[in-house]
């Protein structure tokens, strides 16, 4: 049947026939370090809690990689004071020859011996996220950075749930859900469940749990974590040091000791220490949109 306009006739392609998923390259895994990914819905503080994390897994003594998966390439300025180029912009200045770039170029040391890289990721509206993780744990292959360390930590864009920005799920052991006591954040939390099982068809990675974050109570967290297995694994409260640290461009392990900051450094601190001797999997049974549409928030 012709077409009812002058547009042109495309060819009949099979299901699912140009979409992008990106695979795993074998030859492209982190073998020796612990590796989390911290995912979570837009501005629930995923950027805070992961450059903490790794300050506490540092404190811990242990030799951390935190890699900022967002094209704002703001993951991990609280630890450098800055915000560092990302891997495509260092590889688009050597017309991307990445024999030509050297480990200061994309490597920034923070705060306490965290190393820092921000992968960023295409300009708007083209290309895919999983090609910019790819290029990036390549990049820290070929310069053996991954042999020298024991955490590695993806800080990972909003809740995006496509198959370019999940991709750092298939290098990860736990990935992590950063959650408030809300709506939005619980429903965007039951959608990164069913992207994290997707993937834990073929790849290591499980739910390792939820952080509640920037939340007075937990008990909407909770009461989701009962209905559906998933592991509340620590609480950070909402204080206003919190929003400081960011202005002040500093982690909360710098923000003095008064007795509510030196809780919550060591509610990271306990967070840290539990992760690395490590955290099983439970079977987690997210909800179908409307059902939890129904289970959450009160008469």
């Amino acid at each position: 049947m012709a077409p009812l306009d002058n547009s042109p006739v495309l060819p009949k392609r099979a299901d699912g026939e140009g979409s992008v998923q990106v695979k795993l390259d074998p030859n492209v895994q982190i073998d020796s370090a612990k590796v989390f990914a911290v995912y979570g819905k837009g501005g629930i503080g995923k950027s805070t809690t992961s450059s903490n994390l790794s300050v506490a897994f540092s404190k811990l003594g242990k030799r951390v990689l935190q890699i900022g998966c967002d094209p704002k390439h703001d993951s991990t300025f609280t630890l450098t004071k800055a915000l560092c180029p990302t891997v495509i912009d260092v590889l688009e200045s050597v017309d991307f020859h990445p024999e030509e770039l050297r480990v200061e170029d994309f490597v920034f040391e923070g705060y306490n011996g965290v190393q820092c890289v921000e992968a960023g990721g295409p300009p708007a509206g083209t290309g895919c996220g999983g090609y910019v993780v790819g290029q990036t744990v390549k990049l820290l292959k070929e310069h053996h950075l991954l042999e020298d360390t024991d955490v590695v930590i993806f800080d990972v864009l909003g809740d995006v749930v496509c198959g370019g920005f999940a991709s750092p799920l298939q290098h990860a052991e736990r990935a992590l859900i950063v959650a408030a006591n809300d709506f939005d954040s619980i429903f965007a939390m039951n959608r990164i469940i069913c992207a994290i099982q997707a993937k834990a068809k073929n790849y290591e990675v499980r739910v390792g749990g939820v952080i509640a974050n920037r939340s007075a109570a937990t008990d909407e967290i909770d009461r989701f974590a009962e209905a559906t297995g998933i592991r509340r694994l620590a609480h950070l409260p909402d204080l206003d040091a919190i929003r400081r640290s960011r202005l002040k461009k500093a982690t909360l392990f710098e923000m003095g000791d008064s007795a509510e900051i030196v809780a919550v450094q060591n509610e990271y601190l306990r967070l840290a220490d539990m992760l690395w001797q490590g955290v099983e999997p439970t079977p987690v049974m997210p909800m179908k949109d409307r059902d939890l549409f129904d289970f959450l928030g009160y008469e």
